[in-house]
């Protein structure tokens, strides 16, 4: 009995420790149902930069299109999806993120995933190919040490990240979905429990 319980000991000792690794690797973040405020049942996509860690909220579309932005830009009105809201940092700015390098200043999310703001690039982008990018006004921002605190507070639960999740036409339902897959389950009038 007693090697059975230093087993799962070593087990949950194992698993805080691969958490805290974690950090250093692409996570998807699906926020707690007990989450409220501007992040309350959102999906992020969050890598690390620097000690620090940005992020774009993947289920946050708005009414806003790329055309409506830019009205002088003849070729944002090929863009079929609207902008989404990516987080509160830099709102001003569009990110482009593709599933290819662009070239110029671009960022290596995870995998072949990139991600760009300099404007030349978006704008070749959106002239070249502009349905196989997904744009996104601002991002979200962790100084060193937040996102862990948020972590340990049990704000959040992670899964790996998924290419496919940043270009998913419909993402209403994107939150219940992934509570689902990690095997979460709303009770009703309830918070979580386990499935």
């Amino acid at each position: 009995m007693l090697k059975h319980a230093l087993v799962a000991i070593a087990l949950v000792l194992g698993a805080s420790v691969s958490k805290a690794q974690d950090l250093g690797q692409p996570l998807l973040l699906v926020a707690s149902p007990d989450l409220k405020g501007p992040y309350h049942h959102t999906a992020v996509l969050v890598v690390p930069m620097g000690g620090q860690h940005i992020g774009f909220i993947l289920n946050r579309a708005t009414e806003v299109k790329l055309a409506t932005l830019f009205p002088e830009h003849a070729p944002s009105a090929k863009v079929a999806d609207p902008v989404f809201f990516g987080g509160p940092e830099r709102i001003n700015a569009i990110f482009a993120v593709v599933p290819r390098n662009p070239g110029g200043t671009s960022v290596r999310l995870f995998g072949e995933l990139f991600v760009t703001v300099q404007a030349e690039i978006v704008d070749r982008i959106i002239e070249q190919t502009p349905n196989d990018a997904r744009y996104f006004a601002g991002f979200v921002g962790w100084q060193p040490g937040e996102l862990a605190a948020e972590l340990e507070k049990g704000f959040w639960y992670t899964a790996d990240p998924d290419a496919a999740l940043v270009f998913e036409h419909d993402t209403a339902t994107m939150w219940e979905t992934l509570i689902k897959r990690l095997g979460k389950r709303l009770a009703p009038g309830e918070g979580m429990v386990e499935a």
